[in-house]
């Protein structure tokens, strides 16, 4: 058995315990009567470093403005990060919090809204599915889901149960991807040919160990074998350790390094910007070159995808030189768009290419780099305003409303860890978005370019395409009449 089907089969069996697990939590929130009047009683599950300054002090800052939402409970294995969260929001927000160390006594006992879920990766799928199952809208943070099966059953509970999910790429609340989209659409780059996009970092004492360690972390303020979850066969069994704990993101039991922490991130940014989602081909390589502390993980990676749609993306970085990062761009044939202030504003930069190649006039399109804005202003906060995004969806029992829904979710997650186990196992995958599936690759990619160029076909476009043929063909000059095969001796051109 390989390590796919080992870790699917893992997972429909988890899933079916946890099923059973919160029968009794669905069954208790079926039967209270809704009140549109009522506040959304919001549980947190895992409140530690992200979890409790992102998710706790944004929903936290959120109540005191008014929104409709009360902070009832919280939920971590670790004691100090359960009482700081829940001191934080009684102070802040008034009112008992309920703390528990198992969420599923949590989601049993507080009749919950809604659950914010910040626990390390290999834990998100389990958490989240039950949750919806036990009628509860999430938060997630990113990655969505650890594993590419895990992010298919997710969409499917999710489709079914027709909760409201945000996954926590905070980005893709900036109105930058949805402006960039209008104009690929429109035809503004011509025929979509690449993106390419980073994330690089650097540091003296390596990624991820900038997590503290503590002598409080012990197996008496600790549930290890939770932590791991040995019992839903998410992790095996073994010694504790502080840095596993507080550092898991160094670990490929738990996490995947930049692959799901850092390039899920910008994927899943670019994917919005151009409409593309499941990858068709993904191949990562990279390696473990500076940072000999322990890790499993790369300090060097690379992603490449292609798209049945004819584009190819590219995500890069390393772990050890922030200062020469790779310019964030969507190319086409007839221009490029650059994200070159992505964080800090609404706009980015188009960048024509030059009118002998598109054959378009100076005065319809100047042959000079423009500006462009979003109408909308940049939040300055995005993950408070990602999570008031969520908010207002459930609030409309709009789903697909929030900014980055299941389903763009699990389009990156796809690419992220496909790559990741390209990495690993030294093969490059297909994935087959009709019917769901992952195998090896073998030649038949470029064949199928080659036959369609054999055969003059037409070029495929990005999802939302409105141009017909902007850009998205070329000339034939004069002297190609002179262009095939003699046969029996004959000239074509003749």
């Amino acid at each position: 058995m390989n390590s796919f089907d080992a870790s699917r089969r893992t997972f429909l069996k988890t899933t079916a315990a946890g099923v059973a697990a919160t029968s009794l939590a669905v069954q208790a929130h079926q039967s209270q009567a809704a009140d549109a009047n009522s506040k959304l009683r919001i549980g947190f599950v895992g409140v530690g470093g992200r979890g409790f300054g992102a998710h706790v002090k944004s929903l936290s800052a959120l109540a005191k403005e008014g929104s409709n939402i009360e902070l009832v409970a919280v939920c971590d294995v670790y004691e100090h990060n359960r009482n700081r969260a829940a001191d934080y929001i009684e102070k802040e927000n008034g009112g008992k919090v309920a703390r528990y160390v198992d969420f599923r006594d949590m989601f049993e006992k507080e009749n919950l809204d809604a659950v914010s879920i910040g626990t390390p990766d290999h834990w998100h799928a389990i958490q989240a599915i039950e949750a919806m199952q036990a009628g509860m809208h999430v938060y997630c943070e990113k990655p969505m889901v650890k594993q590419v099966e895990e992010a298919i059953e997710l969409v499917s509970v999710w489709k079914d149960t027709g909760k409201v999910m945000q996954v926590g790429v905070q980005g893709t609340s900036l109105p930058i991807w949805d402006a960039a989209r209008e104009k690929i659409d429109a035809g503004m780059l011509g025929k979509v040919l690449m993106y390419q996009t980073e994330y690089f970092r650097n540091s003296d004492i390596g990624q991820w160990r900038y997590y503290k360690l503590s002598k409080e972390m012990t197996p008496k303020t600790i549930d290890w074998k939770r932590f791991l979850g040995v019992d839903e066969g998410l992790a095996e069994d073994q010694p504790f350790d502080r840095a596993v704990f507080a550092q898991w993101r160094r670990f490929w039991q738990f996490g995947s390094g930049m692959f799901t922490d850092l390039f899920v991130h910008r994927t899943t940014q670019m994917m919005k910007a151009t409409g593309l989602r499941f990858p068709a081909r993904v191949t990562g390589s990279g390696g473990l070159y500076l940072e000999y502390d322990g890790r499993e993980v790369p300090d060097v990676a690379t992603v490449v995808a292609e798209f049945n749609e004819g584009c190819q993306g590219l995500v890069t970085a390393t772990m050890a030189a922030s200062e020469t990062p790779i310019s964030q761009l969507v190319r086409g044939h007839n221009g490029s768009i650059v994200f070159d202030r992505p964080d800090t504003s609404g706009e980015f930069t188009f960048v024509p290419e030059r009118p002998q190649v598109t054959h378009i006039s100076p005065t319809e399109l100047p042959y000079e780099k423009q500006i462009i804005k979003a109408e909308k202003e940049a939040p300055k906060d995005q993950t408070k305003a990602h999570f008031a995004n969520w908010i207002t969806a459930i609030e409309e029992n709009k789903p697909q409303s929030v900014n980055n829904p299941p389903d763009l979710g699990a389009a990156a997650i796809v690419l992220v860890n496909l790559g990741a186990r390209s990495h690993r196992e030294g093969k490059i995958y297909r994935f087959d978005d009709e019917k769901m599936t992952v195998s090896e690759a073998d030649g038949s990619w470029s064949k199928k370019w080659e036959k369609i160029s054999k055969e003059r076909g037409k070029p495929e476009h990005v999802p939302g395409w409105k141009a017909g043929d902007t850009g998205s063909t070329i000339n034939n000059p004069d002297h190609q009449s002179l262009e095939g095969p003699w046969i029996n001796g004959k000239d074509p051109a003749k």
